[in-house]
């Protein structure tokens, strides 16, 4: 059973205002469409509520995105948007799916990051670097084949230093004295750097997504009892059922790697020169044979609302999710794609890993948990006790969406 309490980064209120206003601001993206939250929105539990969303070339939030005509997206996000919450802990240390940031004290940025020896410094923390990763991504934040100039930068590989990726966005909020006002009264005078701008939207993030009241905080803080079926659920959960094996701690999650047998849609985390689907996990940033399909365990904080579920988004519900995980190689071999939420119009590689039944195969046989039999009472236990992890407040977020940004780009409501 985890402790009651967990220690949380502090910021002050002026940090956290201005990161509000940037993480709501498309100007972050290199067409000016795409802002953090267009993909961690609030309206859909600090997710975007799909299984693989739509970055650049897309409009509209959740499922109601859809491709610009003009300009539709290469292809979908190759996985699903994460939750948010709590991320201002400071036992989160390893972020995106595959943990390829994560701090490290024995590197000169205090960061194990993509870039290796180009990271820039000045990040406060590994989730203010990796809130920034997104903008260089082309289906994400950054945008199609020199279609703008943070694009071309991206595309050319300068990310970093003058003239790369991060130093046009750098400019382009330096360019804007609403911006500028505020960041001399955050960092001084001084020119603005990306650093600074992540610094400020992570701020934000650990305020507004604190989630560590929920009815299960208040059991374990003050004794206040559980409903009986989550109370039930909650022993289950640390007890026979195993849950608690790899979602320990806090805040339910052992923040480690596992091949659970998860089924992947969409084009898979292949690099552009790649003529594959595939989605190799964990394997991508060691290059371990054994990492093969192992994924970030997940934190189960608000749980309830942050479907759909997995790496790639498969499962629509937490009960079909939970169903998995009680046999995962016979779930995966059955596994049925219509109820993957996927918006716009069909993409070609939507299936292409479902129906290969040989990458069906290798996935199936990197599964790491043995099946397990529980009875339905015992599975509708364990979803209370799931729901019981959800912090109303945090859910929601304590400031809300601002009706404008300094930019004077719409923000998406």
């Amino acid at each position: 059973m985890p402790t009651a309490d967990a220690q949380f980064a502090q910021h002050p209120l002026e940090e956290i205002v201005l990161g509000r206003q940037l993480y709501y601001d498309s100007i972050l993206s290199g067409s000016r469409t795409v802002s953090c939250a267009t993909c961690h929105h609030p309206r859909f539990a600090t997710s975007d509520g799909v299984s693989l969303g739509l970055g650049d070339g897309g409009h509209g939030l959740g499922l109601a995105r859809i491709a610009d005509p003009d300009n539709p997206p290469e292809q979908r996000i190759p996985r699903n948007a994460p939750a948010m919450f709590n991320l201002g802990a400071r036992e989160f240390t390893r972020f995106f799916h595959d943990g390829r940031l994560e701090a490290d004290a024995s590197r000169p940025t205090g960061l194990r990051t993509p870039l290796g020896a180009d990271m820039e410094r000045g990040f406060a923390s590994a989730l203010a670097a990796q809130a920034m990763f997104p903008v260089l991504s082309g289906d994400e934040m950054a945008g199609h084949y020199s279609e703008n100039d943070v694009a071309q930068a991206v595309r050319q590989g300068v990310l970093t230093g003058e003239g790369g990726a991060w130093s046009i966005l750098s400019q382009r909020i330096e360019a804007i004295p609403d911006y500028r006002a505020q960041f001399d009264a955050t960092i001084g005078t001084r020119p603005i750097r990306f650093a600074d701008i992540a610094n400020m939207i992570a701020a934000f993030v650990a305020f507004e997504w604190r989630a560590d009241d929920s009815p299960f905080d208040a059991f374990l803080r003050e004794g206040v009892p559980l409903p009986d079926a989550a109370a039930r659920g909650m022993r289950l959960f640390y007890g026979d059922a195993g849950c608690a094996r790899c979602h320990a701690g806090q805040f339910q999650t052992d923040h480690g790697f596992h091949a659970i047998g998860m089924p992947q849609i969409g084009p898979g985390k292949a690099a552009r020169f790649e003529r594959h689907n595939r989605d190799l996990g964990r394997m991508r940033v060691t290059g371990r044979a054994g990492d093969a399909y192992r994924f970030r365990t997940p934190s189960l904080r608000n749980i309830a609302h942050t479907a759909p579920y997995g790496h790639a988004g498969s499962h629509a519900t937490l009960e079909a999710v939970l169903r998995h995980h009680l046999d995962p190689v016979a779930s995966l071999m059955s596994y049925d794609a219509t109820q993957a939420i996927l918006p716009g119009a069909a993409f070609d590689d939507d299936l292409a890993i479902i129906n290969d039944p040989d990458e069906i195969a290798r996935i199936a046989a990197a599964n790491e948990l043995a099946p397990m039999v529980l009875g339905e009472r015992e599975v509708a236990d364990l979803l209370a006790f799931l729901e019981a992890l959800t912090d109303a407040r945090g859910l929601h977020g304590r400031l809300g969406v601002p009706q404008t940004v300094p930019s004077g780009l719409p923000v998406d409501q």
